[in-house]
């Protein structure tokens, strides 16, 4: 029973085998063409023994997939012929155990980051507006802007300051105005400055008064002033290192009496209008002596315009009596200046004459260019300028005292001629608040006045003093350059401000004078140099600054001798404190580095001085 069993066993394997051996043997299915391929015959593939790699792996792999006849006859392997005689005896050789090789790692060379970082979430807040929305699409009218309210409400309209210091200096000043009126002012003022200084009778006075007005109305404006001017003070000047024996230390002083009236047609913003206006003035001057002048000069002038053309004439006469111990004459000069001006938006043009008649002591006429260009070169910042005129300059003994207050008896009175004057220049803005001006020029002076020194050793005009007149200290004359002097020069001017706390000027000046008959320009500083600030530091202090520099002048003391005044600086500060909205203490220091030095021969100014006292307003 066993043995039938096995039997059938092994029959079942063997038809299985049988019909496994017969499926793997059969040839390629035929294509659509009919043709009969035959199968290729294989060729067994024996396997060395190699190195466990993974390339024997494959091989090995390949040779259990192949078919092959592994009967051995005589060491050869036979491939059948047909398909159908494939043995189903097969011996398949593995010459090593599979392995496989995997490679290196790639190592990842980043460190992870350990450090805690939340970002930052700003919290918002979301205010929702209770609001209903309008669709109204047409436009509203805008709301009025409120006037800011101002710093300071109360405006005054008078002041008063008095004050004391050192070299015994007394000062006090006063100003009365009405109140706000836009038509209207009506004021006066009073002043004086006094101080003695350390030199022998080095004393100097000074007073001023006066009263004004003015009347706005609808067509003209009237406004007027009388004013009074005292001023006094020694002939102190001699030489220190050789004294005269006999010193006569004179008091001078000077009376002027002037005002003036005008009327004057208001501007207004239309086409095709005409303007004019008519002024009278005057003056009375005095001296200690016996020097007397009195001047009226009528000015006025005429002008139409239309659209950006504009005609006119302007003109004046000037009558002026002088009079000395020694002489008594006229000096009167008549001016006519027609033009006709063009004005744009990037040009401006003046062009005229300057008609200038001299009667009385000299008569004389002249015909004088009045030229005046104005370019825009960078809109609303930088402008080109350039003018051509001439003049006739008025000497007269008040503004040679006003210049030189050491002036001796009988001044030589004689009128100068700016016979040609061309300048030209830039002026405008650099930046916001810094304005700036610089100009150069050539001036072409008939008969220029000078001012040397007299120390009645040498008479200038030619006249004789009184018999009791004391030689030695000094006392300044006037002589001319005759023939025609050359001036060349430069001036420029520089001016910050910034919203009323800081101000920054300055002003330098640059000449050089080439003179027909005299050797030097006498007393003539080529070199000046003057500039100030003033600065608010807050709502109550404030400080103000200047200094003064004037280069090298020269003086002629003979007819053959000359000295020169060296140059010098003078700085000054002040300073203002507003205790309350009507009270407030100033002091002013003057001459801070203590320079001795002279503006005249002889003559040195105060040194090292201060004061200060208090204000007040109502």
């Amino acid at each position: 029973m066993r043995l039938t069993y096995i039997k059938c066993i092994v029959t079942v394997v063997a038809l299985f085998c049988f019909i496994y051996a017969d499926a793997q043997t059969k040839p390629a299915a035929k294509k659509a063409t009919g043709k009969t391929v035959k199968p290729v015959a294989k060729k067994a593939v024996v396997t060395p023994a190699t190195k466990n790699t993974a390339a024997n792996a494959k091989k090995v792999i390949g040779i259990a997939k192949t078919v092959v006849d592994t009967t051995r006859r005589g060491g050869q392997t036979k491939t059948p012929a047909k398909p159908d005689q494939v043995s189903l005896s097969e011996e398949i050789v593995v010459t090593t155990a599979y392995k496989p090789v995997l490679a290196d790692a790639v190592k990842i060379r980043r460190n992870p980051d350990l450090e805690t970082k939340e970002p930052f979430k700003a919290p918002l807040t979301y205010n929702a507006l209770d609001k209903s929305l309008h669709e109204d699409s047409e436009i509203k009218e805008l709301p009025s802007m409120k006037i800011p309210k101002e710093m300071d409400s109360e405006v005054y309209s008078s002041y008063a300051k008095i004050g004391i210091g050192s070299f015994k200096t007394t000062f006090g000043e006063i100003y009365i105005d009405n109140n706000r009126d836009p038509a209207l002012q009506v004021g006066g003022y009073l002043k004086h400055f006094a101080q003695n200084g350390s030199n022998f009778r080095q004393n100097s006075d000074k007073g001023e008064a006066g009263l004004f007005g003015k009347s706005i109305g609808e067509i003209n404006t009237i406004s007027g002033n009388i004013n009074y001017q005292y001023r006094s003070n020694y002939f102190y000047g001699f030489d220190q290192v050789n004294p005269p024996s006999i010193v006569n230390v004179d008091k001078q002083h000077f009376n002027t009496l002037s005002g003036e009236a005008e009327l004057t047609k208001n501007y207004q913003d239309e086409d095709n209008q005409f303007l004019y206006a008519i002024k009278l003035g005057g003056y009375a001057f005095s001296n200690a002596f016996q020097a007397k002048e009195n001047n009226l000069v009528l000015s006025g002038y005429i002008n139409e315009t239309v659209n950006q053309f504009y005609t006119g004439l302007s003109g004046s006469i000037d009558v002026t009596t002088v009079k000395d111990s020694l002489y008594s004459f006229t000096n009167n000069i008549v001016r006519a200046n027609p033009y006709i001006k063009f004005q744009g938006d990037n040009y401006k043009i003046d062009a005229g004459l300057n008609l200038v008649s001299e009667f009385g002591a000299n008569t004389r006429f002249h015909v004088f260019p009045a030229v005046r260009l104005e370019l825009q070169v960078i809109p609303k910042y930088v402008r080109l300028f350039a003018e051509v005129r001439g003049d006739v300059n008025k000497s007269s003994i008040r503004e040679f005292s006003e210049t030189n207050p050491f002036l001796g008896q009988n001044i030589n009175i004689q009128n100068s001629v700016d016979k040609l004057d061309i300048s030209a220049g830039l002026k405008g803005m650099l930046a916001p608040g810094l304005g700036f001006k610089a100009t150069v020029y050539r001036k072409s002076i008939s008969n220029m006045p000078l001012f040397v020194s007299n120390f009645m050793g040498y008479n200038p005009i030619g006249l004789i003093y009184p018999s009791n007149t004391v030689k030695g200290y000094n006392r300044f004359a006037v002589i001319y350059d005759g023939g025609t002097a050359k001036v060349n020069g430069f001036s420029g001017e520089l001016d910050y401000k910034t919203s009323g706390d800081l101000d920054i000027f300055g002003k330098v000046d640059l000449k050089d004078y080439q003179l027909a008959s005299e050797a030097q320009a006498w007393n003539l500083p080529k070199f000046t140099l003057t500039a100030g600030t003033t600065v608010r530091i807050n709502s109550l202090v404030s400080v103000h600054g200047s200094v003064l520099f004037r280069g090298n002048t020269t003086d002629r003391i003979s007819a053959t001798q000359a000295v020169e005044v060296g140059s010098f600086a003078d700085l000054s500060g002040g300073v203002e404190y507003k205790a309350t909205k009507r009270l407030s203490v100033f002091g002013q220091v003057n001459n801070l580095l203590n320079n001795s030095y002279q503006s005249w021969l002889y003559y040195p100014n105060y040194g090292f001085n201060i004061f200060g006292g208090v204000g007040y307003k109502f």
